[in-house]
């Protein structure tokens, strides 16, 4: 367990059947527990090629895109977080939609009473960018507001609860007609500013953008312009590009923006989610081999 150890990730190693113990020529797993220390962690495989399986945080592993790339080996196997904390994630986004369709940010900053404004979610089309444990967990949470749900994914293979599942070449198309875009895909190569000036442009001036995926997926540039002409009605971000924001941006002061500072899954939300994957990533590293939350190096999630 590296480079730190914390008990409730200790007792699922052992509720596994595993050992922790430290680094050595005998360790086959490694439970690596920091998001930003991903070169040490390319240096201790490089020096371990004993070493059968890695535990990564967190659902993402963008901050790991150079450690999978170059550390990559087929006895190596490698999984995630991710699924593990799609509830706490999935209720999030779900609050940054209704935030921004009721425009609960430019009513929380008011010192007057202000006039009659906002939009429901009942009936609403609703396009969701990824289909991982928190876009379905999301499109479950919708399913009493009897929204029109598009799924835009990789492949087309048809999304549970999803209206429709289309492939991510046909984004644009489904833009037009979204009240509401809510981004849960991983960050990669092709993700990179997938919501851009265009894709804005081609937004309703009534539809909102919800990001809980990470920030590299929006040109916030571009955001902010759209919201200050007011072609974006409104936008719930617990992921920015740059993060952490910088203090004075002005997207902090933008009325139709909400920010939450990646607090969609804390660090209290996340322990025993992360300590229940550990646990059953052991068991299946000693005995069953049925890992939860694999990572393809080459997809880079």
């Amino acid at each position: 367990m590296l480079p730190r150890t914390e008990d409730a990730y200790l007792e699922a190693v052992r509720a596994g059947g595993g050992e922790v113990a430290e680094l050595s020529e005998e360790t086959r797993g490694i439970v690596w527990l920091s998001i930003r220390r991903a070169a040490e962690l390319t240096d201790t495989l490089a020096a371990n090629p004993q070493v059968q399986w890695v535990q990564l945080p967190f659902a993402g592993v963008d901050a790991f895109a150079d450690t999978l790339r170059e550390c990559d080996r087929p006895d190596l196997v490698w999984t995630s977080a991710k699924g593990a904390y799609s509830q706490p994630v999935a209720e999030h986004a779900l609050a940054l939609t209704l935030a921004t369709l009721r425009q609960l940010p430019e009513r929380a900053r008011a010192t007057s009473w202000g006039s009659s404004a906002g939009l429901s979610l009942y009936g609403a089309e609703v396009v969701v960018v990824g289909a991982g444990g928190i876009a379905l967990e999301y499109i479950r949470l919708l399913a009493p507001f009897d929204c029109t749900v598009t799924v835009v994914r990789r492949s087309g293979d048809p999304v549970e609860g999803a209206d429709r599942t289309v492939t991510a070449d046909r984004l644009d198309e489904v833009l037009a007609d979204a009240d509401v875009v809510m981004l849960a895909a991983a960050s990669t190569d092709d993700t990179a500013r997938l919501i851009g000036a265009a894709q804005l442009d081609i937004m309703k001036d009534t539809a909102v953008l919800v990001n809980i995926a990470r920030g590299a997926l929006v040109d916030s540039d571009a955001l902010l312009a759209a919201l200050r002409a007011g072609t974006l009605f409104g936008a719930g971000l617990d992921v920015t590009s740059p993060e952490p924001l910088p203090d004075g941006h002005p997207l902090f002061s933008e009325p139709r923006c909400v920010i939450t500072p990646h607090t969609a899954d804390t660090p209290d939300m996340v322990r025993p989610l992360l300590a229940e994957r550990i646990r059953l990533n052991t068991e299946a590293f000693l005995r069953t081999g049925d890992f939860v939350g694999i990572v393809e190096p080459s997809s880079g999630y």
